[in-house]
């Protein structure tokens, strides 16, 4: 069974760092074999929107953020792994070590 993960990635600009990270996890996602759906907040507005299927189907949710994404009541009752953009770009394949770990015990 294929599992799902999605991402929301914004920082204040949601320029470069948005975008980056989003591609780290669309990269990391798909080497392990994850069904994914990534979307981003930044200058060019909401992309890739979440729909709350998506949401809902989640194996797990990462937050890679820098400001307070738009309409965050979507994630109510769902465990969100938050992490700065940095992070995610720096070290994305241990973040995911991490979610898994955790996801297992």
């Amino acid at each position: 069974m294929t599992k799902k993960m999605v991402a929301l990635c914004a920082c204040p600009m949601g320029l470069a760092h948005t975008f980056m990270a989003a591609e780290a996890i669309e990269v990391e996602a798909k080497n392990r074999g994850y069904e994914y759906k990534v979307e981003t907040q930044g200058s060019d507005g909401v992309q890739n929107k979440l729909s709350r299927n998506d949401i809902e189907e989640a194996d797990f949710i990462i937050h890679a953020i820098a400001v307070t994404p738009l309409e965050m009541e979507r994630f109510d009752g769902k465990e969100v792994y938050e992490v700065g953009l940095q992070e995610i770009i720096k070290n994305v394949s241990g973040v995911f070590d991490e979610i898994e770990a955790d996801l297992n015990n």
